[in-house]
């Protein structure tokens, strides 16, 4: 079965092929991602999943049975699938029914506009599993969200504040210092390391890619990937 379906025309329709595992993003997929990207003529193309899901990002089973090199080597595949569909001549639509979370969120980023279902779930979870993201999310989400702001000048109530993400929690009048405290304990259960390496980055203190190797290798990632793999809640140390 193709990984990548494409269906040509003005409009193409470019297609993840994995709905039983959520369209995640294994070696062979991302290989014919890339090639899709560098031959695809159209005048646009859309990119959506096949199932239930747009993509769950990459294949932590896979990822599991890989060593440091090989997961370095797989993170480059990614990389070039990835900065193809950025360098894509046509515009770019993702087209998000169900998940678009860790690098499937990023995919969805590295098109020029993002359609999303009313249900559809996003995010970047890699703390979760002792890592971060490193396909271009630390860098992309934040210019996304400010645009609209900075260029307009305009001022703004909490709750837009908080549907362009810049408020992470909405709370009643004098909620705001315990729903603080129950957000940072929450980071905190995080894996040290990966937190800190994914602050950096998104801060502009540290390139992406330098803080995403640094957070691969530590014993939190090979933990968290572990725990996922075994379906467990992982318990990371900070190493």
């Amino acid at each position: 079965m193709q990984a990548v379906l494409v269906e040509p025309g003005d409009v193409s329709v470019v297609t993840l092929n994995r709905p039983e595992a959520l369209n995640a993003l294994d070696t062979g997929l991302l290989e014919e991602l890339e090639r899709v990207f560098k031959s695809l003529e159209a005048r646009a193309v859309v990119v959506t999943g096949a199932g239930t899901a747009f993509c769950s990002g990459a294949d932590l089973k896979e990822r599991a049975e890989m060593s440091d090199d090989g997961w370095r080597a797989h993170h480059a595949v990614l990389r070039r699938a990835f900065q193809a569909v950025r360098e894509s001549a046509a515009p770019t639509v993702a087209a998000i029914e169900g998940f678009a979370v860790a690098g499937g969120f990023e995919l969805a980023l590295a098109c020029d506009l993002i359609v999303a279902a009313e249900d559809a779930v996003l995010g970047l979870p890699e703390v979760t599993r002792g890592i971060m993201p490193g396909a271009g999310g630390t860098q992309v989400l934040p210019s996304r969200l400010a645009k609209d702001l900075v260029l307009t000048g305009r001022r703004f109530d909490a709750p837009e504040a908080e549907r362009h993400g810049l408020v992470a929690r909405l709370v009643e009048p004098g909620k705001a210092l315990e729903e603080a405290a129950a957000l940072a304990k929450q980071i905190a259960g995080n894996a040290p390391m990966a937190v800190r390496a994914a602050k950096r980055a998104i801060d502009g203190r540290q390139p992406e890619l330098g803080a995403y190797w640094a957070a691969v290798d530590t014993e939190d990632r090979r933990e968290g990937i572990r725990a996922f793999v075994e379906r467990r809640e992982p318990k990371f140390d900070g190493t």
